[in-house]
């Protein structure tokens, strides 16, 4: 899609509805993040550590489906248009969300969790179809707009989900989530308006892996690298923390009170500070550069991390929690954005979804890595971890990537 026919699309009102759907997806994924461990723990009889490593691997299961699907969604995409691939990604998890309420034991949850990533895309398929349809002077004020759908969705579903835990049963959470997607795939199917123009299949004889091929569009194939990098390790440090942070308050609250609605409290504070910062941060970056806003954003977010490690109340974790929101705000729209930036439009699906699957690595390692962190050791080692992996990250960038210092 050109320029002209970018400013003539529907993409104020397809932001709007997908704003919408982003949030009622977003409530569905977050509300049962305060409780999945815990739900892990009726399951079995397991020890502390039992509980953090197979926490662990159910958070990872997911991802690392989505990790191997996500390109070849990405590629039927660019054939078959986004609005398909968002009834797909909704009604296919709606299914495994509403089977996960059913299971009897710990490897039928993990066998799920992969099921669910299979279906894996929603909120990356909204966002590949608002940015190849937004005018790209908007593209980074659109791109953060949407991305607070999603969080406020986040924000709520913890709050909720910990409401239902608390008062109902972790089980009844599974099927309201399952509830929630067939929603967002009703609404997408009869809102949602594409102006859907295939992209021409590339030749297969160019050589190379498909990644390559992929990067053989771009201008500047090296930082493309670098952003879906920078994507990886960003979701690496924020997922490590799921799988241990209702089990961290529970340690802080000396396990004595509703630790299921305060842990859905402090998993939701991250959402407020998104909300409010994430469009300000994504308009500031298209006028100013979003490669400020980036840089800015990495060494906040290790600002932040590194004292929640060393925390001995719930309120002092709540506060921090609060500004990690900012950090995001500052990184997940701004890499997206300068994907779209430096991205023609021809590659905006496959592009995106190879971010999806870059940020599906990181959520898979990040809970391995914090399950095992905290097995191993205690947790706080992992909020320790996550700061010192986001510094890693801040200096790739300031050294790989120097444009965008400016």
């Amino acid at each position: 899609m050109d320029e002209e026919q970018r400013q003539n699309s529907p993409w104020q009102r397809n932001l709007t509805i997908l704003w919408g759907c982003t949030f009622v997806a977003g409530i569905a994924f977050s509300e049962i993040t305060p409780f999945m461990s815990l739900y892990v723990g009726q399951l079995g009889d397991f020890t502390k550590a039992e509980v953090s490593f197979y926490s662990g691997i159910v958070y990872a299961a997911t991802f690392f489906v989505t990790a191997i699907v996500s390109p070849m969604w990405g590629a039927l995409a660019d054939r078959k248009g986004r609005k398909i691939m968002l009834i797909r990604a909704s009604m296919g998890m709606a299914a495994a969300m509403f089977l996960m309420g059913l299971v009897t034991n710990i490897w039928q949850l993990i066998a799920l969790r992969a099921l669910q990533g299979v279906f894996s895309g929603f909120i990356s398929n909204a966002q590949a179809l608002i940015a190849s349809q937004t005018p790209r002077e908007h593209a980074g004020k659109a791109l953060g707009t949407l991305v607070t759908g999603s969080t406020s969705g986040m924000l709520m579903g913890p709050i909720l989900g910990g409401i239902l835990a608390q008062f109902f049963s972790i089980r009844d959470t599974f099927f309201i989530t399952a509830a929630l997607l067939f929603i967002a795939g009703i609404l997408s199917a009869t809102l949602v308006k594409e102006q859907f123009v295939p992209v021409p299949p590339r030749p297969k004889d160019t050589g190379g892996n498909t990644l390559q091929r992929l990067l053989g569009q771009f201008a500047n194939p090296k930082l493309i690298i670098i952003l879906l990098i920078s994507t990886m390790i960003v979701q690496l440090g924020n997922t490590s923390i799921s799988p241990i942070i209702s089990l961290y308050v529970k340690e802080l609250m000396h396990n004595a009170g509703p630790v299921a609605l305060i842990a859905g409290i402090i998993a939701a504070l991250p959402g407020i500070s998104n909300i409010l910062t994430a469009p300000r941060l994504g308009a500031y970056g298209d006028k100013h550069g979003s490669g400020k806003i980036l840089v800015a954003g990495y060494l906040f977010a290790v600002l932040v991390y590194l004292p929640q490690g060393f925390v001995t109340s719930v309120v002092a974790l709540g506060v921090l929690r609060l500004f990690v929101g900012i950090s995001d705000g500052a990184l997940f729209p701004t890499i997206q954005t300068l994907l779209t930036k430096n991205s023609p439009a021809s590659a905006t699906s496959a592009i995106f979804s190879w971010n999806q699957s870059f940020q599906a690595l990181g959520n898979m390692f990040g809970s391995l890595l914090g399950g095992t962190l905290a097995g191993l050791f205690d947790y706080n080692v992992v909020f320790i971890s996550t700061a010192m992996l986001l510094l890693l990250n801040f200096i790739f960038i300031w050294f790989a990537a120097p444009q965008l210092r400016k």
